[in-house]
C-alpha cells in the first residue's frame, strides 16, 4: 500500500518458523490476509467503526452466517470470538472478537483484551492459517486508550508467538497516523 509505515518485529526460537508482528496504518478491508478480525461487539449485529466497515466490504454472506451463530451462543462474551467467512474480503475467515468497555482499568479490561487476541489467534491455528490482520480493538467507541491497548496487543501477541502454530504472520492494521504511531513505539519498547 503506497505511503503506508510498515515496522516488523521478528520472533525466533524452539526450532519452529519465525513469526512476525508487522504494523500497517490503512484500511483493514482492503488486506489480505488468511483471518482477518473484527472487533465485533457481543450481539455480532454489526455496528460503526472497524465493525461496520467490515460488515459493509465483506457483504451479506457474513451477517448471515452470525444470524445462524446467535441463537446457538446467544451474544458472544467480552473476550471471546466467532468465526465466519469472509464474504467478499481477502481472506479465508472473519473472526469477530468482542473487546471490552474501558471503564478506569480496573475491571479486568486488560485480561479480557488480551484474551480477545490470544482467542483469535487460537481460532486461526486451529484451522491451520499462516496470516491474520488486526484492528486495534476497542479503541474506538469502547474507549480503551490507545498506549495501554497497543501494550496489551502486542504483549498477548508476542505471548502466542512463543509456542509453536501455524501463525507465520500477524499484522496490526491501524487506521490513522496515531494510532500507527502509538504501537510502533510499544513495539520498539
Amino acid at each position: 500500500m503506497a505511503g503506508c509505515g510498515e515496522a516488523a518485529d521478528g520472533r525466533s526460537g524452539g526450532g519452529w518458523p519465525i513469526g512476525f508482528i508487522r504494523l500497517v496504518q490503512g484500511d483493514i478491508t482492503t488486506v489480505e490476509a488468511d483471518a482477518i478480525v473484527n472487533a465485533a461487539n457481543s450481539d455480532l449485529i454489526g455496528g460503526g467503526g472497524v465493525d461496520g466497515a467490515i460488515h459493509r466490504a465483506a457483504g451479506p454472506s457474513v451477517m448471515a452466517e452470525l444470524d445462524a451463530i446467535r441463537p446457538k451462543i446467544g451474544c458472544c462474551e467480552t473476550g471471546k470470538a466467532v468465526v465466519t467467512g469472509a464474504g467478499r474480503l481477502n481472506a479465508k475467515v472473519i473472526i469477530h472478537a468482542v473487546g471490552p468497555i474501558y471503564r478506569g482499568g480496573a475491571n479486568g479490561e486488560a485480561e479480557l483484551l488480551a484474551s480477545c487476541y490470544r482467542e483469535s489467534l487460537r481460532l486461526a491455528a486451529e484451522r491451520s492459517l499462516r496470516s491474520i490482520a488486526f484492528p486495534s480493538i476497542s479503541t474506538g467507541i469502547y474507549g480503551y486508550p490507545m498506549e495501554e491497548a497497543a501494550g496489551v496487543a502486542i504483549a498477548s501477541v508476542r505471548g502466542f508467538l512463543q509456542q509453536p502454530s501455524s501463525i507465520e504472520d500477524v499484522r496490526f492494521v491501524l487506521f490513522g497516523s496515531a494510532a500507527y504511531v502509538t504501537f510502533s513505539r510499544v513495539l520498539s519498547s
